[in-house]
């Protein structure tokens, strides 16, 4: 919950309640013995000493340093994670930005990295109380209180990030974000933008300004796609960044994608959601010598397992059935738990599990996995073994 100026005030100018409050664990089982002993010590501050903490746990999780931010809890919810930022400024700075501008820059996490990257950065945003964290989080970065669609700030780059949920939900509609897409546009008219948008944004809606398009995920979780304007981008491309851990897996549309389809290999491989969204599937599969199980479904397939595997998940196949005959494989390989991936067939997972009455047994346990999918006209079945 947001912080009044008043608790913001109170936590920048007693940080021994703020360590204080630091040392308690605020689980479900302890937040309101915790809670209570903070209030007996801090009165009504209470409330924002939690918020803080939990804000700050949280950050810690997606944000360098976010362990000694000052946060909310919707503002560390909504900060941009470090690794997805660091891919962005990456890009501005390869693509020689000098001075950059975020028009909604909430607490600072995107100009933090601006500054550390060395980029003359500036921040705006309309929300005082964030903007007084931004300028404790990002020291010596000049933040001021301006409207994303009122340009106040000379810079050769813009960053915006429309805010995608509101009251009832989350937002898919361009029109309605905060601000509306299309006008935050036009208002930037004749200067360069990289715009944050949901993963699942429509290309076509952002056809007439875009040139490249990034969409990054982080450990198997697509984050955000990332639109820039054409003075930003290495052609008219989409690209896929995929960030494992310490390994980085860049794909572009500009890459070969001349595969063929045909019947599953020895093993089947799911691409990561950013790969998927971003349309690259094809070309990840000429990348490593493999081809579709059907030239429209996701999935694909091949003899072997390929060196650097970054952005794929890999199946072993052991049986391959019709959907209907499952149950009975599983069975007589004596699967007591299974993993069930599904594409381009009209199957609920957990709705399937209880169907196939899966016995536990007291033997050795072995990892099964069930690809089903569309091949031509039938739904299949793949058991696997999933491949570390």
């Amino acid at each position: 919950m947001p912080y009044s100026l008043g608790e913001l005030d109170f936590l920048r100018s007693h940080p021994e309640a703020v360590a204080d409050a630091e040392q308690l664990e605020l689980s479900k089982k302890t937040e309101l013995a915790n809670v209570t002993s903070l209030r007996n010590h801090y009165g009504e501050n209470a409330r924002g000493l939690v918020e803080l903490v939990k804000a700050r746990r949280l950050a810690s999780r997606k944000i360098d340093g976010g362990a000694e931010w000052l946060l909310d809890g919707p503002s560390a919810q909504q900060a941009t994670p470090s690794a997805v930022a660091q891919v962005r400024v990456k890009h501005l700075q390869q693509m020689g930005a000098r001075r950059v501008a975020d028009v909604t820059c909430s607490v600072g996490t995107e100009l933090a990295h601006l500054q550390r990257t060395g980029i003359d950065a500036v921040g705006a945003d309309l929300d005082m109380v964030r903007l007084r964290m931004a300028r404790a989080n990002v020291p010596g970065v000049p933040v001021v209180c301006a409207d994303a669609l009122r340009p106040v700030i000379d810079a050769d780059v813009v960053v915006a990030d429309p805010a995608r949920r509101g009251s009832s939900g989350r937002i898919h509609n361009i029109n309605q974000l905060m601000p509306p897409l299309p006008e935050l546009v036009q208002a930037h008219r004749g200067r360069e933008l990289a715009v944050k948008c949901a993963p699942g944004i429509d290309f076509a809606d952002v056809a007439d300004w875009a040139g490249q398009i990034d969409v990054v995920s982080v450990d198997g979780d697509v984050k955000e796609s990332c639109v820039y304007t054409p003075g930003l981008s290495v052609g008219n491309v989409r690209r896929a960044v995929v960030l494992r851990g310490a390994e980085e897996l860049t794909l572009t549309s500009a890459m070969p994608d001349d595969v063929g389809d045909g019947p599953a290999g020895s093993f089947i491989f799911d691409a990561d959601g950013a790969i998927v969204r971003a349309g690259l599937v094809r070309h990840v599969a000429y990348k490593h010598g493999l081809w579709q199980l059907d030239p429209r479904i996701a999935y694909l397939t091949g003899d072997a397992v390929p060196a650097g595997l970054t952005g794929l998940r890999a199946f072993e196949v052991v049986e391959q059935v019709q959907l209907k005959k499952l149950k009975a494989a599983l069975h007589g390989l004596g699967a007591t738990s299974v993993e069930i991936l599904v594409r381009g067939v009209d199957v609920d997972p957990d709705q399937l599990r209880k169907k196939l009455k899966l016995k536990s047994g007291a033997g050795p346990k072995q990892a099964w996995s069930v690809v089903i999918t569309r091949v031509g006209s039938n739904a299949m079945a793949y058991v696997c073994r999933p491949v570390n």
